[in-house]
């Protein structure tokens, strides 16, 4: 038998970072086994439902590298098919005709409740059928025993029958509700493992019972324990609780962000970061634990940080400098650009975003004359100026432009003037970069280059410049 996963995400908002890390795990799952994973857009309800939506979660989707293998399934354009598996439950006398009214229900609940058990129909056990009162179709509950699955997670799970709802099946309307919805799109879809969040507990508990009517075989079911935020309240926004596209303007590479997701509650055993497709073999639902995972943007800033370092430079050039351009709105010329994406393998090792990378890189996009910041106008004060023009000219003769040999060339010149490197680091770096971020001098210069270097000197020597530094 294939394996069959899926993702069913409703589209009222984004891609939310828990229902990412719940696709992740039925793409791993499903990968692991030689299996299928697929997407459906439970789109049913439709005042909340918009093509937005939709569009911002297949995005977020594909940006993860977790693109289903099918086009997508839309709940909603399946409703005669939902309705076909409610009249053939009723044909088979587990779900009927109610036609309780608002006020009958509610008195209904009212005694159902001060006996302790569920909802029960007074039409369960019997039916009109030559009426024009309006209806619901609702599934006939079991009354004894327990409802009960072996969950892959959590382990034994059971409820008692008496607490289970005659639920609605089909509304008044003759739409389907999501119970109905969701049992008969993962059948009609061969999916064989329902891998979702545990708030879904209860849900299974009212679905197994639709399964037993239409009599099916049961999928596996697998129920993740939630995300909570690092001070182990319910995930909200102030704990980071935002959409994929948000996490990928921020700066973070889709496999940070998918390595970080997936040890969000997995552990193979061992520290080791992974990509996504490096998991593959490991991957065990066993191992995912029972408890809530907590977000932790530190943690995800250093396995996004390490990712960075492993990236292609020519890849994070481009999206160091897009973000440059578009986020930041900097004018970056392109004689700039070639600085920057040379620059790029010392840049990103300090890196744990493009956000951070492009605020690195902002030496290199200056333009001259240069506007220094405070804190390097006041490193060019007293003798500063003077020395930085006798190293200018030592520079300007220096042939060997390797960071290596522009930090002993910059030692030499020390020595030579009696002064340590901390009299001439900081009023170099301070007309070389404005005050902006930048590594070491070496490795600034070397980046900066020669003609560039000397050039930046020649302004802060003529007192070319000053104020606000800007790009």
């Amino acid at each position: 038998m294939t394996t069959v996963t899926r993702f069913a995400p409703s589209p009222t908002g984004f891609l939310h970072i828990g229902g990412a890390r719940t696709a992740l795990f039925n793409w791993l799952f499903a990968r692991k086994t030689g299996g299928r994973y697929l997407l459906r857009i439970e789109d049913t309800d439709r005042a909340r439902s918009t093509d937005a939506a939709i569009e911002a979660i297949i995005d977020g989707l594909n940006w993860l590298g977790l693109g289903a293998d099918d086009e997508p399934l839309f709940q909603f354009a399946r409703a005669a098919r939902h309705q076909e598996a409610a009249y053939a439950m009723i044909k088979a006398g587990k779900a009927f005709r109610c036609y309780c009214t608002p006020e009958e229900l509610e008195a209904l609940r009212a005694q159902a409740h001060a006996e302790g058990r569920a909802l029960r129909s007074p039409y369960r056990n019997g039916d009109i059928t030559a009426t024009d009162l309006p209806f619901v179709v609702r599934l006939r509950a079991p009354d004894d025993g327990e409802i009960a699955h072996e969950d892959m997670i959590q382990g034994r799970v059971a409820v008692k029958a008496r607490d289970i709802d005659d639920l609605v099946l089909l509304r008044a309307d003759g739409t389907p509700t999501y119970m109905l919805a969701v049992v008969v799109d993962d059948h009609d879809m061969g999916v064989t493992h329902v891998i979702r969040g545990d708030d879904h507990l209860t849900n299974t508990a009212r679905q197994i019972p639709i399964y037993q009517a239409l009599d099916w075989a049961l999928p596996a079911f697998a129920h993740v324990p939630m995300i909570h935020g690092q001070d182990g309240a319910k995930l909200s926004k102030r704990h980071g609780a935002l959409g994929v596209q948000a996490y990928r303007d921020m700066g973070y590479l889709p496999e940070g962000l998918a390595a970080y997701l997936m040890r969000l509650g997995w552990s193979p055993g061992h520290d080791d970061i992974l990509s996504k497709e490096e998991a593959i073999a490991q991957f065990d639902l066993s191992q995912i634990g029972k408890s809530p995972a907590r977000l932790d943007l530190d943690k995800l800033n250093s396995v996004n940080a390490h990712f960075i370092k492993r990236a292609d430079n020519a890849r994070l050039a481009q999206l160091t400098l897009h973000h440059m351009r578009v986020a930041q709105g900097w004018t970056v010329t392109d004689t700039a650009a070639a600085r920057v994406s040379s620059a790029m393998d010392v840049l990103k090792q300090r890196a744990a975003t493009i956000d951070a990378l492009a605020d690195q890189a902002r030496f290199l996009a200056l333009t001259r004359p240069l506007n220094l910041d405070a804190q390097a106008q006041k490193a060019l004060l007293g003798d500063a100026r003077d020395r930085l023009a006798r190293l200018r000219a030592t520079l300007a003769l220096q042939a060997d432009w390797t960071p290596a040999a522009l930090q002993e060339a910059m030692k030499s010149f020390a020595d030579a003037e009696g002064v340590k490197m901390g009299q001439i680091g900081p009023p170099l770096r301070a007309a070389l970069t404005a005050g902006a971020p930048a590594p070491d001098l070496g490795q600034t210069l070397n980046a900066l280059g020669q003609e560039e270097t000397l050039a930046r000197l020649d302004d802060c020597l003529s007192g070319a410049g000053g104020g606000a530094a800007e790009v």
